[in-house]
């Protein structure tokens, strides 16, 4: 192991949460480009499965080329191994499961899906090199209330994320067009439960890593998507402001309102 290179990672991490703290400001000043917001102008497009595919992708492939080739010598200790299939399984299931659910999305701006496979890149070089190479662990650190918690969080995460994707995938019945708000699921407390999942993984995984480099990643989705949720909640409902989207109880119904009005006519 190269003292130097353990520097350099952290000073990837660091970097990491500034371009997150970045690219939150630039997605408030400049909206997103894909999905709902796709501006209807001709520009150079991927397909929504194929630019899924491609831009989750390295997140999977890095990972596994960095233990190949390298002599990866943290992963003979089992918090190293399980804290690496913890990310793995995300993204084998962003990558080759996800896209193939997707029904009819709308192709994404070339532009978005490049920085997004550059991301992965990035990010999944930093995960997998600091857990096979430098991330020191006591071989009990799976019993630590720390890693527990955080393990229960990512799989908690996860599950909301995979669940709040199918309600998204299933809004319109077939035949039907156009924008509806999601209902069901989580998405009767928040305006994006499916970046809500995800943020909670990402902030498990920080937790059970107890690493910068962990702390970083979940540091760099909380900006990216919640900047993002705030969009969708600006768009569904205008009419509530200031509103911390993850936070507010978004209720999608008005029964709490109309239950306590009585009919005096």
């Amino acid at each position: 192991m190269e003292p130097a290179e353990g520097s350099h990672l952290d000073a990837l991490a660091y970097l990491e949460c500034a371009l997150g703290l970045l690219g939150s400001v630039l997605l408030k000043l400049v909206r997103s480009a894909y999905g709902r917001y796709a501006s209807p102008r001709p520009a150079c497009r991927v397909p929504a499965r194929a630019a899924w595919a491609l831009q989750e992708l390295p997140s999977l492939a890095v990972p596994l080329w960095v233990c190949a080739r390298t002599a990866a010598e943290r992963l003979r200790h089992a918090p190293n191994r399980v804290l690496l299939a913890m990310f793995l399984v995300h993204y084998a299931q962003r990558s080759l499961i996800f896209p193939l659910l997707i029904r009819g999305g709308k192709p994404m701006p070339l532009y978005t899906c490049t920085l997004a496979f550059t991301f992965c890149v990035y990010n999944g070089y930093l995960q997998s090199r600091y857990l096979s190479q430098y991330a020191v662990y006591a071989d009990d650190w799976v019993t630590d209330p720390r890693f527990l918690v955080g393990f229960c969080l990512w799989l908690i995460g996860m599950l909301i994320n995979i669940h709040s994707d199918h309600i998204l995938r299933n809004l319109r019945k077939p035949g039907e067009t156009g924008y509806k708000i999601p209902r069901g699921g989580l998405f009767e407390y928040v305006t994006a439960a499916n970046y809500f999942g995800e943020v909670v993984e990402w902030c498990g995984y920080a937790l059970a890593s107890w690493s910068v480099q962990g702390g970083a990643f979940a540091a760099f989705t909380f900006c990216i998507l919640v900047s993002r949720a705030q969009q969708h909640h600006q768009s569904d409902f205008p009419c509530v402001s200031n509103s911390f989207c993850f936070v507010f109880c978004c209720w999608h119904s008005a029964k709490l309102f109309i239950h306590p009005v009585i009919d005096v006519g």
